[in-house]
């Protein structure tokens, strides 16, 4: 996103914010996306991530492309970047607007699935000695834990039960699409569903607050794999609650995000 500028004709901001999607591995590419807007004679780009916890493999890899892209053009507009959001009450809003519309009394449990992410990732982004150093290193967020992807998401979790008045021994936060051998964040979506049929649980309702977009990791390996695989547990039903997708309060968040924390007001 990229704010017009027509300063240099003596004219005031304008709330014209021309809008380009640049995707990290895919098309349109980050490099499309900032011709485009460097083609309305923008000065100024605003980088939104749609990752709203914080991980170097994610946000961060973000940031680093739009770098990348930058640092070859011959005139380098200003960048605001936006580094998360995971607790931000826009955010936290819509996600428990979509949240209610299921009865959440009728689940025996609530799953705060989360994207996963390697140990050695966390271990490397601190910088205080605090990173798994305690079972519950992560349930508290702290100075020296501010910037970690998995305090973060547990950040999230407890804005939205807060929101939606949730005891805790009514919901887990658990990480999901582990690859390999190495350790990743835990406690594992997989393993959770264990636990949960073997305490008799029959319905579960999911949120996946680390996507803000439907897609492969949510429809299908929360909505089909992990339904099934329940199913074969001994339990019923697996529900999932839909992304912010194209939801326009999702859409009149992310603005009231970028103006509060860009100062735009």
């Amino acid at each position: 996103m990229a704010k017009r500028c027509d300063r240099c004709c003596g004219k005031q901001w304008t709330k014209d914010f021309p809008v380009a999607l640049g995707m990290r591995y895919q098309n349109p590419s980050i490099e499309k996306a900032i011709d485009e807007l460097q083609k309305q004679d923008v000065d100024e780009i605003i980088v939104f991530p749609l990752f709203p916890q914080y991980a170097s493999a994610s946000t961060g890899s973000a940031f680093q492309a739009v770098m990348d892209v930058v640092r070859r053009k011959q005139v380098i507009p200003s960048l605001y970047f936006i580094e998360d959001y995971y607790d931000h009450p826009a955010f936290i809003d819509v996600f428990a607007i979509h949240g209610n519309q299921f009865n959440l009394d009728s689940y025996d449990h609530i799953l705060f699935s989360y994207h996963g992410l390697p140990q050695r990732q966390l271990i490397k982004a601190d910088r205080s000695s605090h990173c798994l150093q305690s079972k519950d290193c992560c349930s508290r967020m702290l100075t020296c834990n501010r910037h970690c992807y998995s305090a973060q998401c547990h950040a999230t979790t407890k804005a939205l039960t807060e929101r939606l008045s949730l005891a805790p021994d009514r919901y887990t936060t658990c990480f999901q699409s582990r690859l390999g051998k190495d350790p990743w964040v835990q406690p594992y979506t997989s393993e959770v569903l264990v636990q949960r049929a073997k305490l008799g649980d029959k319905r579960l309702l999911v949120f996946c607050p680390a996507f803000v977009a439907d897609c492969l990791e949510t429809i299908i390996e929360v909505g089909y794999e992990y339904h099934e695989e329940f199913l074969g547990l001994g339990g019923e039903k697996i529900d999932l609650v839909p992304s912010l997708n194209d939801d326009p309060l999702w859409v009149a968040a992310i603005w009231q995000i970028i103006q509060e924390r860009i100062n735009l007001n």
